[in-house]
């Protein structure tokens, strides 16, 4: 089977981890070819090229600035990437038809590629549906619903749910939204097809391991508290600074808060206007250091913005999960990370904007070491169990034989 994927993330080698590499590989080691059409931006001054890394062909089309721009070239470099990715695939792939084209998003702009591959090749198509836009834009204040943008990207999203002949959704509660604010999509087409990786073995934790502690100058004997990726206006990351307030004298904690985005400079301000003597904030790391790092942490931290009323599943869910420490998570009442966290017995959770039940998580876990672990655990096992891309390959894949 040949399946061609079509993303706008920065995909980096092949060989790096992550849900869309991991799946990819995945893919690869079942036997199938896999091309790939990603973007490569113009600062890069690198002209479209087509590769081959790890048995993966992997097509880096030439685009605009689409990250760290201003709005307006973001937008416009956005809504050019899809002709850029027709043509390129017209002029690299012409000889070769797709049995399967898969795709993600953001963005909700990849109708008319999609539906070029589609009518050339005849081939089935499953959107892979990571984020609900133009609805998060309302959710966070950055479009008006019914306004000129909100009807043209909505159109858009529309055309591109019509478009797939199957939509997998993180979560339960992605499919419930989806189909009840939807209502000409046909339930037999969505279903649940969460974010997934290729989990590492698990290491047993080194006794006396404190490389971190050592290079951030966190005390040993402290519970370490990470808050790891985008650090933008989703995740609502406001709660997180009263969070690190209303622990800023405790001496058995430390938070440690590991991104980049939107929010830093904002992050960065606060903590250096205040006395946080058990917080620090670091740039983005690789994702091997990335890896090792949450190996010698306690507790992973999830936040989302209380405001969202589409249902957000963040991929670091399955990041602490791999490396077996239990979760707190403080999100919108929206999403089913909850439910996830009870079922799974990996973490905690409570509303965003309550202290008082996120300190109260944070004093429950401090106080015990083998609650712990055993949390961790059971994340770990549910995550090897639900969140794995041979689950995904399966389920996407079962569509493939049906007539």
């Amino acid at each position: 089977m040949r399946v061609l994927f079509l993303t706008m993330a920065d995909m980096g080698s092949m060989s790096n981890r992550g849900i869309y590499t991991d799946l990819l590989r995945e893919f690869r080691d079942r036997g199938e070819e896999v091309y790939v059409v990603c973007p490569s931006e113009r600062r890069r001054k690198k002209p479209t090229e087509l590769v081959t890394e790890d048995g993966i062909n992997v097509l880096r089309v030439r685009t605009g600035n689409l990250i760290k721009v201003g709005v307006i070239e973001k937008v416009i470099a956005t809504l050019l990437v899809e002709h850029q990715f027709t043509s390129a695939i017209v002029k690299f792939f012409g000889d070769i038809t797709f049995d399967l084209v898969l795709y993600s998003t953001p963005p909700v702009t990849f109708d008319r590629v999609v539906r070029f591959i589609k009518r050339r090749d005849k081939c089935k198509s499953y959107l892979m549906l990571k984020d609900i836009f133009p609805q998060n834009a309302v959710d966070l204040g950055m479009m008006s619903k019914g306004g000129l943008a909100w009807r043209y990207f909505r159109k858009r999203e529309q055309r591109l749910y019509s478009l797939s002949d199957h939509i997998g959704c993180m979560s339960p509660a992605n499919v419930r939204y989806l189909l009840a604010h939807n209502p000409s999509i046909s339930s037999d087409k969505v279903e649940e097809c969460p974010n997934s990786i290729d989990p590492l073995p698990l290491r047993a934790r080194v006794g006396g391991s404190c490389a971190v502690r050592d290079a951030y100058g966190i005390a040993h004997d402290c519970m370490l508290l990470v808050f790891g990726g985008n650090l933008g206006v989703p995740q609502g990351l406001g709660f997180l600074l009263e969070v690190v307030d209303a622990c800023r004298n405790r001496e058995d904690v430390f938070f440690l808060i590991v991104g980049s985005g939107t929010e830093y400079s904002r992050i960065d301000s606060h903590l250096r206007s205040g006395l946080h003597a058990n917080v620090r904030l670091v740039s983005s790391l690789p994702k091997e250091q990335y890896d090792a790092l949450l190996e010698e942490c306690d507790v992973g931290l999830i936040f989302l913005d209380p405001r969202f009323s589409i249902p957000n599943f963040p991929a670091r869910l399955t990041a602490y999960m791999e490396a077996a420490i239990p979760i707190i998570a403080a999100t919108d009442s929206s999403t089913d990370i909850r439910e996830a966290l009870n079922d799974s017995g990996g973490g905690i959770w409570v509303l965003n904007g309550d202290v008082d039940g996120f300190v109260a998580a944070v004093d429950r876990f401090s106080a015990d070491s083998k609650l712990r672990e055993d949390v961790g655990r059971r994340g770990r096992l549910y995550l090897e169990d639900h969140y794995t891309v041979g689950r995904t390959y399966e389920i996407v894949t079962s569509h493939m034989t049906a007539t």
